[in-house]
């Protein structure tokens, strides 16, 4: 008897011999994230922020890969079919919830990823011009009866987060907006300056600039509380919205088969960076709000978003080619 224990044990000991390995030795080299935006953008500048602390904390290195275009799926696709092996990520956002129920087809699935950690939201915010009569969401609500299908909302582009918000926001107030699309968010914001659209929503992190150096006014935040970039912008719950939380989330999300001790590590060094005073500053002062925790946490939340917006995109219709 004890001898077939001692040799279960041994078998057990050489199994695990490789996980074990690959978890004290991991990673080995640069890990690649996959970010599908451009350079530059709010997007973008979180994943560089988080990666620049993960490079100084672990003395490891990361690497981002910019792959715009195709509304995220040029990314989201290249990431999919990467190799599983521990060294390639994407950053992860809104679109993984809402694009497979926009697009009529797409050559990648939802079940090709797996979460590792959710990073930080950017609520959206609605703007307008500077001298624009509309002050608060009543008087929007308001303006918008008296004068259906007149009033337009513009956004960084169809089936962002920031158009969908519109979406929620004329369901939820059985008001008629029309939407003006833009390629990105800083021609929306051009136009909106000049007068050319009456509102926009827009992420925190490409909005709060603009509000802070006076070109537009900030009407409300989409947020169950108020950012501390925006403190005296109420949310649109404080307003008499309920149920209007409407964040742009991101995170980071592997190629199915992924290593789980690959996963557990990157998990634990980035809930340890978002930890660090100077980042949290850092992602404040871009309108992110840091969130951290478990790879199942990140997954019960990436299911509630695709609930939630799957029936926003059917109830308006929505289908992009």
């Amino acid at each position: 008897m004890n001898r077939r224990i001692a040799l279960a044990c041994a078998v057990a000991s050489v199994a695990a011999l490789p996980c074990m390995s690959f978890a004290q030795g991991y990673p080995e080299r640069p890990i690649t994230v996959i970010v599908p935006f451009s350079a530059g953008g709010g997007s973008d500048n979180i994943a560089r922020l988080i990666v620049a602390k993960l490079s100084e904390k672990t003395g490891k290195t990361f690497i981002i890969d910019n792959r715009a275009g195709g509304g995220t799926n040029i990314g989201n696709e290249l990431a999919a079919r990467a190799n599983p092996d521990g060294y390639t990520l994407l950053l992860g956002q809104f679109t993984l919830s809402v694009n497979p129920y926009l697009y009529r087809s797409l050559r990648y699935k939802t079940d090709a990823f797996v979460p590792v950690v959710h990073i930080a939201n950017a609520p959206s915010v609605l703007v307008v011009p500077a001298n624009s009569p509309i002050k608060d969401v009543p008087g929007l609500i308001a303006a918008a009866k008296a004068n259906p299908g007149k009033l337009n909302f513009g956004s960084g582009g169809a089936g962002t987060s920031v158009h969908l918000a519109g979406e929620l926001f004329k369901l939820s107030t059985k008001t008629d907006l029309m939407h003006v699309p833009y390629k990105g968010s800083a021609p929306a914001m051009t136009d909106l300056i000049g007068g050319q659209i009456q509102m926009m929503f827009d992420t925190s992190t490409s909005a709060l600039a603009f509000v802070k150096g006076g070109k537009v006014r900030a009407v409300a935040t989409a947020a169950d509380s108020r950012l501390k970039g925006l403190p005296n912008v109420p949310t649109f719950a404080e307003q008499g919205l309920k149920d209007f939380d409407v964040p742009a989330w991101y995170g980071f999300v592997a190629p199915a088969g992924f290593p789980d001790t690959a996963a557990q590590w990157i998990n634990a060094q980035v809930n340890t960076v978002l930890k660090d005073p100077a980042l949290v500053t850092q992602l404040e002062g871009i309108g992110a709000i840091r969130v951290g925790g478990t790879p199942q946490q990140m997954a019960t939340f990436m299911k509630t978003q695709a609930t939630r917006w799957e029936r926003v995109i059917k109830d308006s219709n929505i289908k992009l080619d």
